[in-house]
């Protein structure tokens, strides 16, 4: 259970780096990587309690830090000049 936990961390690390390199947000980097890593900690300990999933871990990671990102409300930012 511990190194599933630890690769969700990583994996979601992953996707908040790359959303925010490839342009899909425009949060900063560490926010993203912080957002990502929130909606993966919270679909993590779902799957522990209650047997949600949607595949294997990796794939809960993915999708649940993607999934993150698309829920937090960031257009109140001002735009970038």
């Amino acid at each position: 259970m511990f190194p599933t936990l630890i690769g969700t961390v990583v994996i979601a690390g992953i996707v908040g780096y790359l959303s925010e390199r490839t342009g899909f947000t425009r949060n900063g980097i560490l926010q993203s990587v912080i957002i990502c890593i929130g909606g993966a900690f919270l679909f993590y300990f779902l799957r522990i309690m209650f047997g949600i999933r949607i595949g294997s871990p990796g794939i809960d990671a993915i999708v649940s830090s993607v999934g993150a990102l698309v829920i937090v409300p960031t257009h109140w930012r001002r735009p970038r000049r």
